[in-house]
């Protein structure tokens, strides 16, 4: 299967999916045929922040038509807050698309998590990732904090790069919702999170969002025939 992704949103997270792949498809012994399209995340930031799904989707839905040309089978958005638009990508899109919000959904309901944590941007966190959280109790960074993850995440995504401040921020915000509000696991729910926390003991559990994406994509990858 050739996969497409809508990747520079941001660029972090794109190589994160990209290195997955690879690593996936080696493992496997097999063939990776991959198609990746820049969208601009500066776009998709301000279309978030106005709500504006339908503008989006139609971005998305033209970067689609594009990864089809390259022989793209299946499409995906290498970005948690990119999928704030997509039931209206679904509507426009010319290929199938790997969800990331019902992969996270079927992900948890698997996991058997009780209370959860989450962290990304302020519209991934306050509608418990669009709203697909199956019967999970969910808790959030409080007060100030809960705008100060979205614009230290929003930084960091932007620059393609994480501070030993922002990382410091994220670790400390991550233990206080497992030690003062009893989360099992914190949900990173913006997928350029990888750059805070991987390769890195933050001391509490996580579960990736991108991770999981990147898990799925290879499982259909590699569930059809070989190239």
């Amino acid at each position: 299967m050739h996969i497409g992704l809508i990747g520079g949103i941001g660029p972090a997270a794109t190589l994160f999916y990209y290195q997955g792949l690879v690593d996936g498809h080696a493992a496997a012994g097999r063939r990776l045929d991959l198609a990746i399209q820049q969208a601009h995340s500066a776009d998709m930031i301000a279309n978030l922040m106005a709500g504006n799904a339908a503008a989006q989707g139609e971005i998305f839905a033209a970067i689609v038509k594009r990864l089809a040309a390259a022989g793209a089978d299946i499409a995906a958005v290498t970005s948690m807050g990119g999928h704030f638009c997509i039931a209206e990508l679904e509507k426009r899109s010319v290929l199938p698309l790997c969800n990331l919000v019902g992969e996270m959904a079927a992900r948890l309901t698997a996991d058997g998590h009780r209370r959860i944590a989450i962290m990304g941007t302020a519209a991934v966190m306050e509608s418990h990732i669009y709203g697909a959280i199956p019967d999970i109790e969910v808790v959030l960074p409080q007060g100030d904090d809960l705008q100060a993850t979205h614009d230290n995440y929003v930084a960091m995504a932007s620059a393609g790069r994480v501070s030993e401040a922002q990382r410091d921020f994220f670790f400390r915000q991550g233990a206080a919702l497992v030690r003062d509000q009893g989360a099992e696991v914190v949900v990173l729910g913006g997928t350029d999170l990888c750059l805070a926390f991987e390769g890195r003991d933050c001391g509490f559990p996580v579960l990736d969002s991108a991770a999981v994406h990147v898990d799925a994509l290879n499982r259909l990858s590699l569930a059809g025939p070989a190239a």
